[in-house]
């Protein structure tokens, strides 16, 4: 029970840090608002690139794709966007705050807090099926979130845009650049490798303490209810379910971790972006990523203890 407690422990408490650093930044006033916003957009296009490439890159493809995992989290997350509509379209009468209310539950921050645990598990060469994981479960996130708040404002969809939306992603442009190298056994020159890595390996402390530092305890008050019933679905409902089905389909090791990083994760930081930008209710949705992620630490937390004493991994 104590190994449990302490693998279970060290999955979570790298991120906890990066986070908690990043509430000293803000704290200390070390940036602005206007330059977190930068920052954050320069990781998502500049680092998280190498990032998924670097996670797939020199992999077998056998290791890397597991069918079997694929479908079941295809499955999964098409369950939990059905379900969480119906619910949603029953409690709330805002179109707008539908809206970011379904995307708050269904789109998990997958890549900025699930890999990490992955990482801290398994270690950076492991990481093949969560990376391949990755690349498909992200370009329904985006469809799905381009698709429902466009029909919650009563905008009309075209095929074209979401289209370029998704195949312009930096994450599906690094995963799809990792599975080329993959395929085709594309070995990079030595230095270009080591920078590649380099960044890489800024990712995820630096995207980390980025949100951190956008914390804002102060706003609750402003969304009651909704934010509440999103955040314990995203953290609490969402991953009780997805992982109790995946245990008894009998998925363990990697497979079984990768599923808590998409299950247990909080509400995704772009889902914001995409809300402010697509006149959805974005002060809900910045709430939901605010709260599920300051509360994702200690739900994690005890989502990986709780499946570890269950002999999941």
């Amino acid at each position: 029970m104590l190994s449990n407690f302490i693998v279970s422990l060290e999955a979570v408490l790298p991120m906890f840090l990066m986070l908690a650093a990043g509430l000293g930044v803000k704290r200390f006033r070390l940036l602005t608002e206007t330059e977190l916003r930068h920052l954050n957009k320069m990781i998502f296009v500049v680092f998280f690139p190498p990032m998924m490439f670097t996670n797939l890159y020199g992999t077998d493809i056998k290791d890397a794709v597991d069918w079997r995992l694929l479908v079941f989290g295809l499955i999964s997350v098409a369950v939990i966007y059905g379900v969480s509509t119906l619910i949603v379209v029953r409690i709330e009468k805002d179109p707008k705050s539908r809206g970011a209310m379904i995307q708050a539950i269904y789109r998990s921050n997958f890549v900025i807090m699930g890999i990490p645990i992955a990482v801290n598990m398994y270690g950076h060469g492991n990481l093949a099926v969560t990376a391949m994981m990755v690349a498909v479960i992200v370009p329904v996130y985006n469809v799905l979130a381009v698709v429902t708040l466009e029909v919650f404002r009563g905008g009309r969809l075209e095929f074209c845009g979401i289209l370029k939306k998704v195949l312009t992603n930096p994450l599906i442009l690094g995963a799809a650049a990792g599975i080329f190298a993959v395929l085709t056994g594309l070995k990079l020159p030595g230095v270009l490798e080591d920078a590649v890595s380099d960044m890489a390996s800024v990712a995820t402390p630096l995207a980390l303490v980025i949100l951190g530092a956008s914390i804002d305890f102060r706003s609750i008050r402003a969304c009651g209810r909704n934010l509440v019933v999103s955040v314990a679905a995203r953290l609490i409902i969402v991953p009780a379910a997805g992982l109790t089905a995946a245990a008894l389909l009998g998925f363990r090791g990697i497979a079984f971790v990768t599923l808590i990083a998409m299950f247990a994760a909080p509400t995704a930081v772009s889902s914001f972006t995409m809300a402010q930008s697509m006149d959805s209710d974005s002060q809900l949705a910045g709430n939901c990523v605010v709260f599920s992620t300051a509360f994702a630490c200690f739900t994690m937390f005890l989502w990986i203890f709780l499946f570890k004493n269950l002999g999941m991994f």
